[in-house]
């Protein structure tokens, strides 16, 4: 079906559908050049993503960065390191700082009395 019909099911405007698909959010056309026609596919997609903003309150384009953010590894590194650094992440405990912490409370631990210590 065409854009117009396809935005009358959604319930939205051509415009927005335009816009969402500007964003990415909407599968790639398989026949690069030709109209997108919209199909079963296509609308369950868009209305997977409608139902996505309204559950997490979030805007097509804050959607659209999360999609990027998990797709693109350097997107998601640069987004990662910015959680650390305004505190909203916390950096992976490495193995040996682990068995550190492990071996300071051991040390800080009261020694127990034992027999002829006196």
């Amino acid at each position: 079906m065409r854009i117009t019909e396809a935005a009358r099911r959604l319930g939205m405007s051509p415009r927005m559908l335009r816009y969402r698909e500007a964003l990415g959010l909407l599968p790639e056309i398989r026949n690069q050049g030709a109209h997108r026609r919209f199909g079963p596919e296509e609308l369950s997609a868009v209305a997977q993503s409608v139902e996505l903003e309204k559950r997490f309150d979030i805007s097509p384009a804050e959607l659209a960065f999360a999609l990027r953010t998990l797709s693109e590894p350097a997107v998601a590194q640069a987004v990662r390191d910015l959680g650390l650094r305004i505190g909203r992440l916390q950096a992976p405990r490495r193995a040996l700082d682990f068995e550190k912490e492990k071996a300071l409370r051991l040390l800080q631990r009261p020694q127990a009395s034992r027999p002829g210590s006196d």
